[in-house]
């Protein structure tokens, strides 16, 4: 008895909203995918299809070829591994200087960059398109990949500073006895310690140079230059909205970080218990 009521106690305290938590968030994904596998005149059919009675893949040849999306990926793909790249690189460094060096006003830059993060992205929209105007460097590539490299970089400063606080100094210490100067025991020591921070930091990253799509509307005036978010908006017109399609390149979008996850999760949760821990 008192065991079926640990049962019944578990199912109604644990189980049971974990289940309706589950389906509340999964069921917009369920939607997006069953609508972009729909004809148009099934999207708006009533009563309401749950699971589509004629599947289609002609949505997204729509939404890959006609609509561009094959552009956007391209573009957001591009910008997404080349910020990445940038910043695994200076987000290391800077976080094993202050990880490893004692200066005044440690503790303080720490606190400014964490402070970073509770600047609002519209405030910088009219400065970086001022900026970048005069640069020359509006729908450019680069334009992108500098302002979300420095977003970025305060977060995962501080994310990778807690992750080489972990790894014992006497590690690079050995190294340079043996004849390595720092850049070297940071190269072929700490580095490959770093993988589960480095996945973590590229991971969240690349998650938010994807999804990002205000400071990209902004800075991209060209069609052939839109990211794929930027791409989605324009696919809403006034008058119509071809829903399959919009559907369809939203899953497209997802694809890419679901397989990034996927691959990445056992990395990503040790990445963040170190940082956590440093």
């Amino acid at each position: 008895m008192n065991s079926s009521q640990t049962k019944l106690d578990r199912l109604i305290t644990f189980r049971l909203p974990l289940a309706i938590m589950i389906a509340f968030t999964m069921f917009p994904f369920y939607w997006t995918i069953n609508t972009a596998f729909k004809y148009d005149g099934d999207i708006i059919k009533r009563p309401l299809e749950y699971i589509p009675s004629s599947p289609t893949i002609e949505n997204f040849v729509i939404a890959w070829s006609n609509v561009g999306f094959s552009t956007y990926f391209k573009n957001s793909l591009l910008i997404g591994l080349c910020t990445v790249v940038i910043v695994i690189i200076l987000s290391t460094l800077s976080g094993y200087a202050l990880s490893r060096y004692k200066f005044k006003g440690k503790r303080a830059f720490l606190l400014m960059l964490l402070c970073t993060q509770f600047i609002p992205r519209s405030m910088l929209i009219i400065p970086l398109f001022i900026i970048f105007k005069n640069l020359g460097l509006i729908s450019s590539p680069l334009s992108l990949i500098i302002t979300y490299t420095a977003v970025e970089l305060p977060f995962t400063t501080v994310l990778m500073n807690g992750f080489i606080s972990n790894v014992p100094k006497q590690l690079e210490e050995a190294a340079m006895i043996d004849g390595c100067n720092r850049l070297q025991a940071i190269r072929y020591v700490i580095f490959p310690l770093l993988v589960p921070g480095i996945v973590a930091t590229g991971v969240f990253t690349f998650i938010y140079t994807w999804n990002e799509f205000l400071l990209a509307l902004m800075l991209t005036n060209q069609q052939h230059m839109f990211t794929l978010p930027v791409g989605l908006s324009y696919m809403m017109g006034e008058f119509n909205v071809n829903y399959g399609a919009l559907a369809a390149g939203s899953v497209i979008a997802l694809i890419p970080a679901i397989i990034l996850f996927s691959f990445a999760q056992k990395h990503l949760v040790n990445g963040l218990g170190g940082a956590v821990k440093g």
